[in-house]
Protein backbone atom coordinates (compact mmCIF):
# COMPACT_ATOMS: atom_id res chain seq x y z
CA UNK A 1 0.00 0.00 0.00
CA UNK A 2 1.34 3.68 -0.76
CA UNK A 3 2.79 5.92 1.84
CA UNK A 4 -0.22 8.37 0.42
CA UNK A 5 -2.99 5.63 0.85
CA UNK A 6 -1.49 5.29 4.46
CA UNK A 7 -1.37 9.10 5.00
CA UNK A 8 -5.04 9.12 3.87
CA UNK A 9 -6.58 5.95 6.44
CA UNK A 10 -4.08 8.38 9.20
CA UNK A 11 -6.14 11.39 8.04
CA UNK A 12 -9.24 9.81 8.14
CA UNK A 13 -8.85 7.53 12.13
CA UNK A 14 -8.18 11.83 13.03
CA UNK A 15 -11.12 12.77 11.80
CA UNK A 16 -13.25 10.42 12.86
CA UNK A 17 -11.84 11.09 16.39
CA UNK A 18 -12.73 14.93 16.23
CA UNK A 19 -16.17 13.58 14.54
CA UNK A 20 -17.02 11.79 17.68
CA UNK A 21 -16.56 14.77 19.54
CA UNK A 22 -18.88 16.79 17.02
CA UNK A 23 -21.45 14.31 17.51
CA UNK A 24 -22.14 14.32 20.95
CA UNK A 25 -22.30 17.77 21.47
CA UNK A 26 -24.51 18.25 17.86
CA UNK A 27 -26.90 15.67 19.60
CA UNK A 28 -27.71 18.10 22.40
CA UNK A 29 -28.51 21.11 19.85
CA UNK A 30 -30.59 18.47 17.92
CA UNK A 31 -32.50 17.13 20.81
CA UNK A 32 -33.52 20.68 21.97
CA UNK A 33 -34.44 21.69 18.63
CA UNK A 34 -36.41 18.93 17.99
CA UNK A 35 -38.47 18.83 21.31
CA UNK A 36 -38.83 22.69 21.21
CA UNK A 37 -37.99 24.43 17.75
CA UNK A 38 -34.94 26.82 19.23
CA UNK A 39 -31.14 26.36 19.03
CA UNK A 40 -29.85 26.74 22.80
CA UNK A 41 -26.69 28.69 21.44
CA UNK A 42 -25.51 28.08 25.41
CA UNK A 43 -25.13 24.26 24.66
CA UNK A 44 -21.05 24.65 23.29
CA UNK A 45 -20.22 26.38 26.39
CA UNK A 46 -21.90 23.29 28.82
CA UNK A 47 -18.80 21.33 27.09
CA UNK A 48 -16.49 24.05 28.88
CA UNK A 49 -18.26 23.02 31.84
CA UNK A 50 -17.73 19.63 31.41
CA UNK A 51 -14.01 20.21 30.96
CA UNK A 52 -13.75 22.46 33.82
CA UNK A 53 -16.21 20.25 36.19
CA UNK A 54 -13.05 17.41 35.18
CA UNK A 55 -10.07 19.97 36.44
CA UNK A 56 -12.20 20.73 39.28
CA UNK A 57 -12.45 17.02 40.68
CA UNK A 58 -9.60 15.30 39.44
CA UNK A 59 -6.85 18.54 39.68
CA UNK A 60 -5.48 18.66 43.56
CA UNK A 61 -5.95 21.66 45.23
CA UNK A 62 -2.55 24.02 44.60
CA UNK A 63 -2.42 24.30 48.02
CA UNK A 64 -1.59 20.89 49.04
CA UNK A 65 -2.69 22.40 53.30
CA UNK A 66 -5.80 23.61 52.26
CA UNK A 67 -8.82 22.15 53.82
CA UNK A 68 -12.68 21.47 53.00
CA UNK A 69 -14.60 18.99 52.07
CA UNK A 70 -13.93 20.20 48.20
CA UNK A 71 -10.26 19.96 48.48
CA UNK A 72 -10.60 16.59 50.36
CA UNK A 73 -12.79 15.01 47.63
CA UNK A 74 -10.10 16.58 44.83
CA UNK A 75 -7.24 15.33 46.59
CA UNK A 76 -8.68 11.35 47.00
CA UNK A 77 -10.17 11.84 43.32
CA UNK A 78 -6.55 13.10 41.93
CA UNK A 79 -4.41 10.07 43.99
CA UNK A 80 -6.86 7.75 42.02
CA UNK A 81 -4.05 6.33 39.52
CA UNK A 82 -4.26 6.98 35.91
CA UNK A 83 -6.70 4.44 33.89
CA UNK A 84 -10.06 3.28 32.70
CA UNK A 85 -11.95 3.47 36.30
CA UNK A 86 -10.54 6.95 36.58
CA UNK A 87 -11.75 8.46 33.44
CA UNK A 88 -15.43 6.68 33.90
CA UNK A 89 -15.22 8.36 36.63
CA UNK A 90 -14.65 11.87 35.58
CA UNK A 91 -17.08 11.05 32.59
CA UNK A 92 -19.88 10.13 35.08
CA UNK A 93 -19.36 13.41 37.66
CA UNK A 94 -18.84 15.49 34.93
CA UNK A 95 -21.82 14.73 33.05
CA UNK A 96 -24.11 14.25 36.17
CA UNK A 97 -22.85 18.01 36.72
CA UNK A 98 -23.47 19.08 33.48
CA UNK A 99 -27.34 17.45 33.60
CA UNK A 100 -28.07 19.14 36.49
CA UNK A 101 -26.53 22.88 35.00
CA UNK A 102 -28.84 22.25 31.66
CA UNK A 103 -31.86 21.27 33.40
CA UNK A 104 -31.32 24.57 35.94
CA UNK A 105 -30.78 26.48 33.14
CA UNK A 106 -33.89 25.85 31.24
CA UNK A 107 -35.96 26.24 34.90
CA UNK A 108 -34.32 29.69 35.06
CA UNK A 109 -33.88 31.24 31.80
CA UNK A 110 -36.00 29.13 28.88
CA UNK A 111 -38.86 27.66 30.43
CA UNK A 112 -40.45 31.27 31.47
CA UNK A 113 -40.12 32.30 27.43
CA UNK A 114 -41.47 29.24 26.30
CA UNK A 115 -44.61 30.85 25.17
CA UNK A 116 -42.77 33.95 23.72
CA UNK A 117 -41.25 34.64 20.25
CA UNK A 118 -38.58 32.66 19.12
CA UNK A 119 -36.00 35.71 18.73
CA UNK A 120 -36.96 36.06 22.87
CA UNK A 121 -35.44 32.55 23.12
CA UNK A 122 -32.72 32.90 20.86
CA UNK A 123 -31.27 36.02 22.38
CA UNK A 124 -31.39 34.49 25.64
CA UNK A 125 -29.44 31.28 24.73
CA UNK A 126 -26.87 33.71 23.57
CA UNK A 127 -26.86 35.77 26.98
CA UNK A 128 -26.80 32.48 29.01
CA UNK A 129 -23.65 31.43 26.61
CA UNK A 130 -21.70 34.71 27.61
CA UNK A 131 -22.65 34.66 30.66
CA UNK A 132 -21.24 31.51 30.68
CA UNK A 133 -18.31 32.46 29.19
CA UNK A 134 -17.79 35.46 31.67
CA UNK A 135 -18.77 33.77 34.39
CA UNK A 136 -16.30 30.91 33.66
CA UNK A 137 -13.50 33.35 33.46
CA UNK A 138 -14.18 35.30 36.78
CA UNK A 139 -13.92 31.34 38.46
CA UNK A 140 -11.24 30.34 36.70
CA UNK A 141 -9.28 33.08 35.16
CA UNK A 142 -9.02 33.24 31.51
CA UNK A 143 -5.43 31.54 31.23
CA UNK A 144 -5.31 27.77 29.87
CA UNK A 145 -5.50 25.19 32.68
CA UNK A 146 -3.05 21.90 32.77
CA UNK A 147 -5.81 19.21 32.83
CA UNK A 148 -4.61 15.96 34.78
CA UNK A 149 -3.42 12.86 33.38
CA UNK A 150 -6.51 10.35 33.74
CA UNK A 151 -5.14 8.18 31.31
CA UNK A 152 -1.82 7.14 29.87
CA UNK A 153 -1.69 8.23 25.93
CA UNK A 154 0.55 5.97 24.27
CA UNK A 155 0.50 5.98 20.59
CA UNK A 156 -0.46 2.60 19.13
CA UNK A 157 1.94 2.49 16.56
CA UNK A 158 1.27 -0.22 13.25
CA UNK A 159 4.45 -0.59 11.34
CA UNK A 160 5.36 -1.34 7.89
CA UNK A 161 1.68 -1.62 7.25
CA UNK A 162 0.56 -3.52 5.06
CA UNK A 163 3.38 -4.17 3.47
CA UNK A 164 4.50 -0.16 3.61
CA UNK A 165 7.26 1.65 4.79
CA UNK A 166 4.77 3.91 6.33
CA UNK A 167 2.95 3.49 9.59
CA UNK A 168 -0.12 3.89 10.99
CA UNK A 169 0.04 5.68 14.71
CA UNK A 170 -3.78 5.56 16.73
CA UNK A 171 -3.71 7.29 20.51
CA UNK A 172 -5.21 5.53 23.03
CA UNK A 173 -7.16 8.40 23.76
CA UNK A 174 -8.48 8.73 20.37
CA UNK A 175 -9.96 4.59 20.86
CA UNK A 176 -11.26 6.09 23.77
CA UNK A 177 -13.22 8.85 22.30
CA UNK A 178 -14.64 6.71 19.68
CA UNK A 179 -15.62 3.75 21.65
CA UNK A 180 -17.21 5.94 24.56
CA UNK A 181 -18.98 7.98 21.88
CA UNK A 182 -20.29 5.01 20.32
CA UNK A 183 -21.82 3.65 23.61
CA UNK A 184 -23.55 6.60 24.94
CA UNK A 185 -24.66 6.98 21.40
CA UNK A 186 -25.96 3.58 21.46
CA UNK A 187 -27.41 4.00 24.88
CA UNK A 188 -29.19 7.76 23.64
CA UNK A 189 -30.83 5.46 21.18
CA UNK A 190 -32.08 3.36 23.35
CA UNK A 191 -33.60 5.72 25.69
CA UNK A 192 -35.37 7.70 22.71
CA UNK A 193 -36.64 4.79 20.98
CA UNK A 194 -36.99 1.94 23.64
CA UNK A 195 -38.45 3.37 27.34
CA UNK A 196 -41.32 5.54 27.85
CA UNK A 197 -39.23 8.69 28.45
CA UNK A 198 -37.91 8.49 25.10
CA UNK A 199 -41.51 7.82 23.42
CA UNK A 200 -42.60 11.30 25.47
CA UNK A 201 -39.95 13.14 24.02
CA UNK A 202 -40.98 11.73 20.34
CA UNK A 203 -44.30 12.33 20.78
CA UNK A 204 -43.67 15.79 22.10
CA UNK A 205 -41.41 16.91 19.27
CA UNK A 206 -44.45 16.03 17.25
CA UNK A 207 -47.27 17.59 18.92
CA UNK A 208 -46.27 19.77 22.17
CA UNK A 209 -50.39 20.59 22.85
CA UNK A 210 -51.75 16.72 22.17
CA UNK A 211 -49.16 15.85 24.80
CA UNK A 212 -50.11 17.78 27.47
CA UNK A 213 -53.83 17.00 27.16
CA UNK A 214 -53.07 12.86 27.32
CA UNK A 215 -51.25 13.59 30.48
CA UNK A 216 -47.61 13.55 29.78
CA UNK A 217 -45.87 16.31 32.05
CA UNK A 218 -44.12 18.62 29.97
CA UNK A 219 -42.20 20.61 32.13
CA UNK A 220 -40.61 17.40 33.26
CA UNK A 221 -39.58 15.96 29.65
CA UNK A 222 -38.25 19.09 28.45
CA UNK A 223 -36.04 19.44 31.61
CA UNK A 224 -35.07 15.82 30.91
CA UNK A 225 -34.41 16.57 27.34
CA UNK A 226 -31.65 19.29 28.29
CA UNK A 227 -30.18 17.04 30.87
CA UNK A 228 -29.51 14.13 28.71
CA UNK A 229 -27.99 16.88 26.27
CA UNK A 230 -26.40 18.74 28.57
CA UNK A 231 -24.80 15.19 29.98
CA UNK A 232 -23.29 14.28 26.57
CA UNK A 233 -22.03 17.80 26.06
CA UNK A 234 -20.00 17.57 29.35
CA UNK A 235 -19.24 14.00 28.05
CA UNK A 236 -17.30 15.46 25.13
CA UNK A 237 -15.53 18.06 27.08
CA UNK A 238 -13.87 15.33 29.01
CA UNK A 239 -13.12 13.29 26.12
CA UNK A 240 -11.30 16.07 24.68
CA UNK A 241 -9.46 17.23 27.46
CA UNK A 242 -7.87 13.78 27.64
CA UNK A 243 -6.49 14.04 23.78
CA UNK A 244 -5.57 18.09 24.14
CA UNK A 245 -4.94 18.27 27.41
CA UNK A 246 -5.61 22.12 28.09
CA UNK A 247 -8.64 23.73 29.13
CA UNK A 248 -9.93 27.86 28.88
CA UNK A 249 -13.37 29.29 29.58
CA UNK A 250 -13.66 30.11 25.72
CA UNK A 251 -12.73 26.66 24.57
CA UNK A 252 -16.55 26.36 23.94
CA UNK A 253 -17.05 28.70 20.99
CA UNK A 254 -15.60 27.03 18.07
CA UNK A 255 -16.50 23.52 18.93
CA UNK A 256 -19.99 24.77 19.94
CA UNK A 257 -20.85 26.46 16.22
CA UNK A 258 -19.51 23.42 14.41
CA UNK A 259 -21.25 21.26 16.27
CA UNK A 260 -24.57 23.41 15.35
CA UNK A 261 -22.93 23.23 11.46
CA UNK A 262 -22.94 19.69 12.26
CA UNK A 263 -26.19 19.43 13.10
CA UNK A 264 -27.69 21.85 10.27
CA UNK A 265 -25.40 19.60 7.96
CA UNK A 266 -27.23 16.09 8.51
CA UNK A 267 -30.75 17.59 9.38
CA UNK A 268 -31.30 19.36 12.88
CA UNK A 269 -33.87 17.81 14.69
CA UNK A 270 -32.88 14.60 13.49
CA UNK A 271 -30.33 12.64 15.85
CA UNK A 272 -28.95 9.88 12.97
CA UNK A 273 -28.78 13.11 11.42
CA UNK A 274 -26.81 15.06 13.67
CA UNK A 275 -24.47 11.90 14.13
CA UNK A 276 -23.88 11.86 10.06
CA UNK A 277 -22.60 15.33 9.52
CA UNK A 278 -20.76 15.58 12.73
CA UNK A 279 -18.93 12.37 11.62
CA UNK A 280 -18.92 14.22 7.85
CA UNK A 281 -17.78 17.77 8.96
CA UNK A 282 -14.90 15.98 11.55
CA UNK A 283 -13.36 14.02 8.15
CA UNK A 284 -13.58 17.21 6.40
CA UNK A 285 -11.68 19.30 8.66
CA UNK A 286 -8.75 17.04 9.22
CA UNK A 287 -8.67 16.79 5.11
CA UNK A 288 -8.07 20.47 4.84
CA UNK A 289 -6.01 20.45 7.79
CA UNK A 290 -3.60 17.75 6.50
CA UNK A 291 -3.98 18.11 2.97
CA UNK A 292 -4.25 22.41 2.13
CA UNK A 293 -3.65 24.40 5.59
CA UNK A 294 -4.42 24.62 9.27
CA UNK A 295 -5.58 28.28 8.47
CA UNK A 296 -8.77 27.44 6.25
CA UNK A 297 -10.06 24.60 8.87
CA UNK A 298 -12.26 26.98 10.40
CA UNK A 299 -13.27 28.44 7.09
CA UNK A 300 -13.95 25.42 5.28
CA UNK A 301 -16.59 24.53 8.30
CA UNK A 302 -18.62 27.36 8.01
CA UNK A 303 -18.17 26.91 4.56
CA UNK A 304 -19.70 24.05 4.21
CA UNK A 305 -23.29 25.31 6.46
CA UNK A 306 -23.32 27.92 3.36
CA UNK A 307 -23.06 25.30 1.07
CA UNK A 308 -25.93 23.09 3.11
CA UNK A 309 -28.27 25.93 3.84
CA UNK A 310 -28.28 27.03 -0.10
CA UNK A 311 -28.51 23.57 -1.87
CA UNK A 312 -30.25 21.47 1.13
CA UNK A 313 -31.79 23.86 3.71
CA UNK A 314 -32.98 21.06 5.44
CA UNK A 315 -29.97 18.76 5.89
CA UNK A 316 -29.06 15.79 4.23
CA UNK A 317 -30.98 13.57 6.14
CA UNK A 318 -33.64 16.09 7.23
CA UNK A 319 -37.03 17.10 5.68
CA UNK A 320 -38.61 20.39 4.97
CA UNK A 321 -41.49 21.28 6.99
CA UNK A 322 -44.11 23.49 6.00
CA UNK A 323 -45.09 25.96 8.49
CA UNK A 324 -48.41 27.38 9.48
CA UNK A 325 -48.71 31.23 8.94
Amino acid sequence: MSPQTIEFIQQLINGLSQGAIYALIALGYTMVFGVLRFINFAHGDLYMIGGFAGWMLFAAPENEAKTGMWASLSRSFAAIPPGMPKVLLALALAMMFCAALGMLIEWLCYRPLRQRPRITVLITAIGVSLFLESFGQYIWGAAPKSFPTLIEDPAITIPETWGSISTLTVLTSQVIIFCTTLGLLALLTFIVLKTKIGMAMRALAFNQTACALMGVNVNLIIAFTFGLGSALAGAAGILTSIQQPSIDPLMGILPGLKAFVAAVLGGIGNLAGAVLGAFLLGVVETMVIGYVSPTYKDAVAFGVLIFILLLRPAGLLGKNVREKV
